[in-house]
């Protein structure tokens, strides 16, 4: 194993057990929050005389609220967030942006609610690998994040009302980083109508080395398919040069996080769908951190998902009659052949199949994903974050609370 795959497996792993009795003397634990913003030594917990005297602060409409500003090499550790109002539109309208050492554009730039798995704009209780919410009412971070020279986190409330807001951000000063460390990333897309017969790019194609950590996606599903299974697509991933194929490519959605047959509600340490709901008209929020199974590019990587979806062939036929977008892609022959019959190498139109297989076909959904990943280079690569008011247009509420 080299000493990048090494480094980095073993940070994302958490600490073994060496690693919590070993002493570092040239690590110094820093916390920023509102009771230290500049995390300095000796100067916590001052407003009150040392009892509890600045716990929180409010954030205005078009506020950019640093969150942590660091001169010097280091690695955050931990972020934990929670804020006062916790509604979909406001999840949707905070952003939270990271720049390290000193780069003009930053690395991460995702909504606050996606970024923290929470795309569908309904909290719920969670704990992963890279993200948890002990009850549902806050927002924790466990990505390891290095710089070099500095680092810089800010959120910024780009909703058209106050919110307050209590977080700390616990990071580790050092005297450097090791020549293969590697830059955290974020970056997030939306489509409103995805194309049939396109797939959704993740990440868009990027140019340079890292690691793919994973993704977080939310699907707001087009009420033309009724409730029909819209997750048939494949997650592919092309690597190094790939542009056709792919190197990488899965069996489909539900599979690609771990499960199988459809997609309920779970949360597990490295996969899982916090949200799968018909209620208010289809939400689902997935995940998958490739934690174990490190997906590594050397040249560039672009990461997508196939827009398929599946039915009863007669309801793919109603459907069609009634103009929803789609496109036949294949019907399942059942357990009498194996494999299907496909409709997008032949010139088989769907009514002619005599088959009354599973169909699947190509559709069009409201996706957004983030996708996590490590680079090589401090400064941000990928799509710039849309306008606040194209993140919240179209949101689905979830459902009041008793």
């Amino acid at each position: 194993m080299s000493l990048i795959a090494f480094a980095l497996a073993s940070a994302l792993a958490g600490p073994a057990d060496a690693d919590l009795y070993r002493y570092k003397a040239d690590e110094q634990t820093r916390w920023a929050s509102p009771e230290n913003r500049r995390a300095a030594k000796s100067a916590g917990g001052q407003e009150n005389k040392g009892a509890k005297g600045h716990a929180w602060d409010r954030m205005q409409p078009g506020e950019a609220y640093v969150l942590a500003d660091v001169q010097g090499a280091g690695t955050i550790d931990r972020i934990w967030i929670t804020i006062d109002d916790r509604s979909p539109e406001t999840l949707r309208g905070l952003k939270i942006e990271a720049w390290w050492d000193g780069a003009n554009r930053p690395a991460v730039s995702v909504p606050f609610g996606d970024f923290f798995l929470h795309g569908a704009g309904e909290m719920v209780p969670m704990e992963t690998a890279l993200f948890s919410s002990p009850e549902g009412r806050s927002f924790v971070s466990y990505v390891p994040m290095p710089f070099r020279t500095a680092a810089r986190l800010v959120l910024t409330n780009e909703n058209a009302k106050p919110v307050n807001i209590f977080y700390d951000v616990d990071y580790r000063a050092k005297p450097s980083q090791p020549d293969d460390a590697l830059y955290f990333h974020a970056t997030w897309r939306r489509e409103r109508a995805t194309k049939p017969g396109e797939d959704f790019r993740i990440l868009p194609r990027i140019e340079g080395r890292g690691r793919f950590l994973g993704t977080s996606v939310t699907v707001l599903t087009n009420t033309a398919y009724e409730k029909s299974w819209w997750g048939e697509g494949e997650v592919k991933v092309r690597l190094d040069g790939d542009r056709d194929a792919p190197t990488l490519v899965g069996t489909g959605t539900e599979d690609y996080i771990g499960t199988a047959w459809g997609q309920g509600a779970y949360i597990n340490r490295y996969q899982g769908a916090p949200i799968a709901s018909w209620d208010n008209g289809g939400r689902w929020t997935f995940y998958r951190f490739h934690i174990p199974d490190p997906v590594w590019f050397h040249h560039g990587i672009e990461v997508s998902l196939q827009q398929i979806g599946g039915a009863p062939k007669a309801d793919v036929l109603r459907f069609m009659k009634a103009g929803a977008p789609l496109v036949p892609v294949s019907v399942d022959t059942g357990n009498r052949q194996g494999g299907f019959v496909s409709l997008r190498t032949t010139a088989a139109r769907l009514q002619d199949v005599k088959l009354d297989g599973w169909t699947n076909y190509y559709r069009s959904d409201d996706v957004a994903a983030v996708a996590y990943f490590y680079f090589n280079k401090p400064e941000g690569v990928g799509p710039p974050l849309p306008q606040a008011a194209e993140r919240k247009a179209a949101l689905r509420l979830p459902p009041k609370k008793d």
